[in-house]
């Protein structure tokens, strides 16, 4: 009987995983009926995964092997929900596990910086506990040094961020800096440059990259599946899909305000306990937004989330 080995799912290839070996080489997986996972409710397999493996005989150029088992994941990047035909239950499809700090990689413009978005991701990367690096692209597009505005309110409150340009090759020295010995999931709009940095990050063009549309003024896709490449200076980095709308599950209406940190040293003030900051008489969290204490932008964010989440 063959050993049973480990490694870490890189990438995916239509039904089969490209997983990397402790040595670095690689070899093609696949999954059976008895694979098993200590991930209970989410996808199978993700890139970022621990796995335990087998070898078999291969009849191509790369080893090829079976997933018996996959780890339990530490950290995880969902896209959402989805339901399993035939089924009730719903699982989580996974992104990308395992990751040391989530990389949101927005643009000043085209597509332009959108702050619900960012404010989106905050929440989420609050809700796991993961930390947050927020990546502003295509900086030579400001001519008039409007970045500035628009990041204030994240650097107030204490979120990392770097300001970049691909095209003209400036702050990536600082963001290689920001990824080293980690594991960072790219991730954001499409468009905004995810696959353009990592080909520069990692030396060489390796992803595929495509302009915003034209027509409509949105990104376009060219990532269909996230893959993972080892940095030169150490560490790891997953580009994964665009993503148009991002979820929150498990987020509710009531846990949201949480989220929200500027909040919390306002919330022991409102007359409720339970205030939802939304329209209660007494709000402390509403004052403090009136007045200017708590970012106008921020708060209107807030808002707009409480409306989309369930109660």
């Amino acid at each position: 009987m063959k050993e049973t080995l480990s490694g870490v799912v890189i990438r995916v290839v239509g039904a089969s995983y490209i997983v990397e070996a402790g040595d670095g080489s690689q070899l093609r997986c696949r999954t059976v009926s008895g694979t098993g996972s200590d991930n209970d409710g989410a996808s199978l397999v993700a890139v970022g995964d621990q796995v335990r493996y087998k070898t078999k005989a291969s009849g191509s150029d790369m080893a090829e092997g079976v997933i018996l088992h996959v780890e339990r994941r530490r950290s995880a990047l969902i896209r959402r929900r989805e339901v399993r035909r035939n089924r009730s239950k719903e699982k989580e499809q996974v992104i990308a596990g395992n990751i040391d700090q989530l990389v949101l990689v927005t643009s000043f413009d085209d597509p332009p910086f959108n702050r619900r978005l960012a404010d989106r991701y905050i929440v989420f990367a609050e809700s796991e506990q993961l930390p947050l690096l927020i990546v502003v692209n295509k900086i030579d597009l400001d001519e008039e040094g409007m970045v500035d505005e628009d990041i204030e309110p994240y650097r107030r409150l204490g979120y990392r961020l770097c300001l970049v340009s691909a095209a003209e090759n400036l702050g990536l020295d600082e963001l290689a800096t920001l990824l080293c010995d980690r594991l960072s999931a790219f991730s954001g709009h499409s468009g905004v440059g995810k696959s353009t940095l990592i080909n520069l990050l990692i030396g060489r063009d390796e992803l595929k990259t495509a302009e915003t549309s034209g027509k409509t003024g949105k990104g376009v896709h060219t990532t269909s599946s996230s893959a993972m490449f080892r940095l030169p200076g150490g560490g790891y980095v997953i580009d994964t899909p665009g993503i148009r709308e991002f979820n929150l599950s498990g987020i509710t209406r009531e846990n949201l305000r949480f989220y929200f940190k500027e909040f919390l040293r306002y919330m022991p003030e409102c007359t409720y306990s339970s205030c939802s900051h939304t329209v209660e008489p007494g709000c402390a969290v509403i004052r403090a937004a009136e007045s200017g204490d708590i970012d106008a932008g921020r708060f209107e964010s807030y808002l707009a989330l409480y409306e989309t989440l369930d109660e």
